[in-house]
Formats: structure tokens, C-alpha cells, sequence
């Protein structure tokens, strides 16, 4: 009998959103495709959607096998990641999150006020930050940060409708012409925004519309919360903001404070394990308009594509972002390779395409194979042969 096995098989869980596709995941994770709409898929430790870790005596939490047994990087609370899989068939709200300091402040005074955790209209469900980064499985489309002043300017130039707007970005910036829409009545919205629409709208049926243009994405998003009988504040945010398109293998980090919406795709996503989230639209449900001021930064983004750093290896493929929470990789093996490493962090392995072969040093065996998943304890020496050929994405901590 082997000892000191430190490669596990994980089980994540599946959230079913309603703006989630219905093809995707069930196909990645071998579940019956029953026509419901399967979101995202969660690899960690956060109490919304906690992954089982498979032991030879049974399933148990991960969070209860890291409180009980402890590894590297890892406090009481679990993991300091979070690891997903998404197939965004409808777009996602626009979203702000906060920094740190910021989160622990706004928990405390929510905590005050009374204000339940699982309050719809409580903002701050942590005390933690949420950074993120992406890396696209399909061609993916979303909304990342803020245009150049100048930009703006030339985009409501553009709009007849979005003339009378331009005193607010000439006298009070980006901030300024934000709030302006933001606090909006509905009456003074649907007067600015219908006209768009009705003009739009036949574009976008008839199939006229490029998906590089903000004009067809409005239109998707009034026909997607129409239902809600309102012109949802967030198509101002589509002419707004900067519309980016990812192809397959390329990523984008979203730091605290940049406002951002997936608009369409597939991606593997990894980030801080928070629930905090302040939204700007396209959705039906709280926003808190005040607090999303607050915390959003009201700056020109240029969007940073990040296609990752092949290790010396020529197998994995990281994609860097400066924070100390998680580290994203991408590893590519061929039939005739061997991928070798040491954990330095406690990890997630997800299979995306063949099967795999995992083999710690001590000869623990644990075959993978497409939609599968691993977690790995820190101070794993192992290695990974693929039968045929083998794509996997790793998730770890920051300091890896």
C-alpha cells in the first residue's frame, strides 16, 4: 500500500444561472444534457458551491479535508482561489469589485446596519478582494474598462441621442458622465435609449449587425431584459466601454475596481474566493448605484491581452497577473512528453481535452480524463504523461 499520497480526485459543482448555455459543460463533464442551463462549473472551497475530494473511504468536502489534514498556503477559511469553468450563452451583469481594504470595511458596516448575508441587496459577503483573469476556450467577448476621454467623446459624437451628454464628460470626466446615466430615472433613460433601440433593433434581426460593433450587443441586451419592462442602465456601459474579443488560448485580468461584463464564450476563469460583487446593468437584480461610484475607478483602460509565458518545458503556459491569490496555467502535452513538476502551493488540475496519466514519485497512480479533476497537495512531486495528446489547466496560489 502506497503512503503519503498527495494527488486526490476532486468533484466540483455545477451552478445552473439562467443566461448559462446548455451544451458546454454537460459535454466537458459527461452529465445528460437535459435542456437546463449549466453556468459555470466551481472548483474550491467557497461555501456557495464547495468541490468533494474523493478518498479511499469516501467523499468529504475539500474544505473539511484542508481544516482536518491542513496544506500548503491554505487558512481555515480554504483555498485563496477560486476555479471555474463558464459558457456564457446570454451576457453577464456588468461588475465592479472592491479592493481589500475596502471589502473588510464595507463587510463591518453592512454588519452593523444588520444587513443579512443572504440579503439580495447586501453588497460585501466577505471581507475579501475579487480579482480575476480568463483565459478563453472559444472566441469570447466582453466588456473591459473604460474608453480614452477621447474615445468617449468620439462615441457620442457618434449617438445623435448621446449629444446632450457631452457638457457632462467635458465639464466632470469619465465620472462625471457616468454618474449622469447612472442615476437616470427611468423616464429620462427610456427618452434617451428608445429612440436607439427602435433604430437598432431591425439591424440586429436581420443580421446586419457585426459582433464588433456596440450597436449589436445593445440590441442583444434590450431584447434579453426587455421582460424586466425596463431599458436597462448597462447599455450606456456597452457604448462606454471598451467591447475586447478573445480568441481561443488568449486571457485578460480584471483587477479590483475596472468595470467588466462577459458578453458571450466559453473560458476558464480563476480568481480570489469572494462572493463580493457591485453591479452597473444588465441584470435584474440589486444595484447600488452609490456604492458602485464608490469603488469603481474612472480611468481609460487599455486592454492588456494576455496570450501567457511558455516555461522552459515548452509544456506550460502561464498567465501572469500581479497578485498573490492564484496563479493561472496552461499545460499541453503531447504523446511522446512527460510534464514533471513540485507543487509549491496546493493546486487544481482540470483535464480539458485527451486523458492523462498522474503519477506521484512515491508511484501513486490517478488517470484523468476530460473533465476530470485533481487537487494536489503542497510539496507534490509528480508527473503527467498523456495517452494520446492533453490539455489541462492548472489553478494554484500566487507565489507558485
Amino acid at each position: 500500500m502506497i503512503s503519503n499520497v498527495k494527488t486526490y480526485p476532486l468533484e466540483g459543482k455545477t451552478q445552473s444561472y439562467s443566461w448559462g448555455g446548455t451544451q458546454f459543460i454537460p459535454e466537458l463533464l459527461g452529465l445528460e444534457k437535459n435542456g437546463k442551463p449549466y453556468a459555470e462549473y466551481w472548483l474550491g472551497t467557497h461555501e456557495r458551491g464547495q468541490a468533494d475530494i474523493v478518498l479511499p473511504k469516501g467523499k468529504t468536502s475539500l474544505r473539511n479535508f484542508l481544516n482536518t489534514f491542513k496544506s500548503g498556503g491554505v487558512k481555515a477559511s480554504g483555498l485563496s482561489f477560486l476555479f471555474k469553468v463558464l459558457d456564457v450563452k446570454n451576457m453577464l451583469s456588468i461588475q465592479v469589485h472592491p479592493s481589500k481594504e475596502s471589502a473588510k470595511k464595507e463587510y463591518l458596516l453592512e454588519n452593523l446596519q444588520g444587513i443579512p448575508i443572504d440579503h439580495p441587496e447586501r453588497n460585501f459577503k466577505d471581507q475579501n478582494h475579487k480579482p480575476e483573469i480568463m483565459v478563453a476556450l472559444s472566441e469570447f467577448w466582453l466588456l473591459h474598462g473604460f474608453l480614452s476621454e477621447e474615445k468617449l467623446l468620439g462615441r457620442l459624437r457618434e449617438v445623435p441621442e448621446f449629444h446632450e451628454l457631452i457638457p457632462a464628460l467635458q465639464s466632470d470626466g469619465i465620472k462625471g458622465l457616468y454618474n449622469k446615466v447612472m442615476n437616470q430615472d427611468f423616464k429620462e433613460r427610456k427618452r434617451i435609449l428608445k429612440p436607439i433601440i427602435e433604430r437598432i433593433l431591425p439591424l440586429y434581426r436581420e443580421g446586419i449587425l457585426s459582433k464588433t460593433s456596440a450597436d449589436y450587443w445593445a440590441a442583444k441586451a434590450f431584447i434579453q431584459f426587455e421582460e424586466n419592462g425596463d431599458f436597462d442602465k448597462g447599455i450606456y456601459s456597452i457604448y462606454f466601454f471598451n467591447l475586447v474579443e478573445l480568441k481561443p488560448g488568449e486571457g485578460i485580468y480584471q483587477p479590483t475596481g475596472v468595470p467588466h461584463a462577459y458578453l458571450e464564450g466559453q473560458n476558464v476563469e480563476l480568481m480570489a474566493n469572494s462572493d463580493n460583487v457591485l453591479r452597473g446593468g444588465l441584470t435584474s437584480k440589486h444595484i447600488d448605484v452609490r456604492q458602485l461610484l464608490k469603488h469603481t475607478k474612472f480611468q481609460e483602460i487599455e486592454p492588456q491581452i494576455i496570450r501567457g509565458t511558455l516555461k522552459e518545458d515548452g509544456m506550460e503556459r502561464i498567465y501572469a497577473c500581479d497578485v498573490p491569490d492564484f496563479q493561472l496555467s496552461q499545460i499541453q502535452i503531447l504523446s511522446s512528453e512527460i510534464y514533471c513538476t513540485t507543487s509549491t502551493s496546493s493546486e487544481i488540475l482540470l483535464v480539458m481535452e485527451g486523458d492523462v496519466a498522474m503519477r506521484e514519485k512515491n508511484g501513486a497512480l490517478l488517470v484523468l480524463s476530460k473533465g476530470q479533476s485533481a487537487f494536489v497537495e503542497c510539496g507534490c512531486h509528480y508527473y503527467l504523461e498523456a495517452r494520446n495528446s492533453a490539455v489541462i489547466f492548472k489553478a494554484a496560489s500566487g507565489k507558485t
